[in-house]
């Protein structure tokens, strides 16, 4: 899987959610936002757009999703090679492991994948 190019939505939702510019769903906003929303694995993203509101909610919550999934599995990456110079490889892929018992993200799960089926068993 190619790493999804995030930027623009997240250029978007920080106009929207941080400097509180009115969200206008042309229909390039409109394309960007379930594209994004489908890439984070929100379903019903179409629905979700009928009101301003519910706009909103989903721009939010497509954010979340981006922000927390990519500072978890950072966070997890860290631990899992500290543990691997550690040279406790039980550890290291427990990390990755409790990346993916929480992670909804295809992109971050399958990064969390890559690094467990790629950990040796040993140093």
């Amino acid at each position: 899987m190619n790493a999804p190019d995030w930027n623009p939505f997240r250029d978007l939702a920080r106009r929207i959610l941080r400097d509180g510019v009115p969200l206008i769903l042309s229909d390039d906003v409109r394309a960007l936002v379930l594209r994004t929303a489908e890439e984070v694995s929100i379903t019903d993203a179409e629905a979700a757009l009928s009101t301003s509101a519910e706009a909103l909610a989903l721009l939010r919550e497509t954010e979340r999703r981006i922000a927390e999934g990519s500072n978890r599995l950072t966070d997890a990456l860290h631990l899992m090679w500290r543990f691997q110079r550690q040279g406790d490889f039980d550890s290291a892929r427990q990390q990755m492991r409790d990346v993916l018992a929480v992670e909804v993200v295809p992109y971050y799960r399958e990064l969390a994948l890559e690094q467990l089926s790629g950990m040796p068993d040993e140093p």
